[in-house]
């Protein structure tokens, strides 16, 4: 039995939803609810029904079911050279809402998940300071902790897509993102501790993982709204993400987010290390490169129906989803088009819109059964609209990889099955 045919078995409609379709009387009948009448789902006894399940020690740390094994981050083996410095994708397309599971959250690593023990870990503080500081784990949660949700988006995100339609799914075009709640303390309290001299103007995280990540950052960001997190979801934050603690940057590319944080040096100037110079920096057409592009800006893509999520109920009733995020700010909207950007519709915003955070919409439509040539097009609240690709190409050309944001094309065949291509 395949992974979909699981799906479609696990799908299929309980007693209670029949008697609710059927008391819908029309509307139901029309989204094919009515097909239900003589389901063996419903006329047989299933097996579940017949005998006792598993007690409440079998499962001490609640797993998925096994319905659902097929929803899990997925590699391109050829993406690198070796999965130890590689990077896997969220599945966007089997997920709703904003929040990602932790379980599922993307991961990129520069030399492999660090092991951590948390007795044994510390983060220092030194250079520019008055004191110069080193906290075990406890001392750090002694501090005011907060909850904040937001995306982390790796600036290479979409990167395979700018020279044209690479991928064939939003989870490797679009999946190099998750949306959390981090529970931390403000960098700007740590940093008062040890007391930032009026020279100090930048940070320099640097992880304990094998690869010594470091980033230079500004001074400005690392007192506004900068965290140390040690949990995420509510749970401690799992080894991939930086366990047991870790730099957020809301709203900035991901690799600023160092992992596994052991020290922050204050100094007066950037360090140009390697990740800020060789990689994540975007080359331009006549060989210059743009440097310190830290915001990720607003984009959005539409998660269903996408190539991994093809339309399978054929004509009639349709939702489209999918997510938008800004960093910086919210996404007050966002238009979808049927036809190739012929004619937008504003889309249905469902729930929290929170600063430097993924935001859901819904499009609902009757399908004809016609081809379709699904785009989405976010609105960020300081009034920055996502460009096309083509808009994006004539700016900066074709040589770079991170910081795409371009507006993403899925075309819908009569089949239901949709395929990542680009439209002029």
């Amino acid at each position: 039995m395949s992974a979909r045919d699981s799906k479609t078995r696990a799908a299929g409609p309980t007693r209670r939803a029949l008697l609710g379709a059927m008391a819908a009387g029309g509307a139901a009948a029309a989204a094919g609810v009515a097909r239900a009448a003589g389901d063996p789902a419903i006329t047989e006894i299933q097996p579940w029904m017949q005998q006792l399940g598993e007690g409440v020690d079998a499962r001490p740390y609640g797993m998925p079911s096994p319905f659902e094994a097929h929803v899990k981050r997925r590699n391109v083996e050829w993406l690198t050279a070796d999965p130890v410095s590689s990077v896997n994708f969220t599945p966007l397309h089997e997920l709703d809402g904003i929040i990602t599971p932790n379980g599922l959250c993307f991961e990129r690593h520069h030399a492999g998940i660090a092991e951590v023990d948390p007795a044994q870990h510390r983060l220092m503080i030194n250079g520019l300071v008055d004191r110069e500081l080193v906290f075990t784990m406890e001392d750090l949660k002694r501090f005011p902790r907060h909850n904040k949700v937001y995306f982390l988006e790796c600036a290479a995100n979409s990167g395979m897509e700018w020279r044209g339609a690479q991928l064939n799914g939003c989870q490797f075009t679009h999946g190099m993102i998750h949306n959390v709640m981090y529970t931390g303390v403000m960098l700007r309290d740590v940093l008062a501790s040890a007391g930032v001299r009026p020279t100090g103007k930048w940070i320099l995280p640097e992880g304990a993982d094998a690869s010594g990540m470091t980033r230079s950052i500004p001074i400005e960001k690392a007192l506004d709204d900068c965290m140390i997190a040690f949990k995420m979801n509510g749970e401690a934050l799992r080894p991939e993400q930086g366990y047991p603690v870790r730099l957020v940057v809301p709203g900035w590319e991901g690799n600023m987010w160092v992992k596994w944080l052991r020290r922050i040096e204050v100094g007066d100037q950037p360090w140009h290390h390697r990740e800020e110079t060789s990689k994540y920096t975007d080359l331009l057409a006549d060989g210059q490169a743009r440097r310190f592009t830290w915001a990720m800006d607003a984009k959005s893509v539409i998660t269903n129906p996408s190539p991994q999520a093809p339309l399978t109920h054929g004509p009639g009733p349709t939702v489209l989803t999918g997510v938008a995020w800004s960093g910086r700010g919210t996404i007050p909207r966002v238009d979808v088009t049927l036809d190739g950007g012929k004619n937008w519709h504003m889309a249905r915003m469902d729930g929290p819109s929170l600063e430097k955070s993924m935001h859901r919409f819904y499009f609902e439509f009757d399908w004809d059964g016609t081809p379709l040539l699904l785009q989405s097009r976010a609105h960020d609240s300081t009034g920055y609209v996502q460009p096309t690709k083509n808009q994006l190409r004539a700016v900066r050309g074709e040589n770079s990889i991170y910081h795409n944001n371009g507006i993403q094309t899925w075309h819908v065949d009569e089949r239901g099955e949709a395929e990542n291509v680009e439209i002029g």
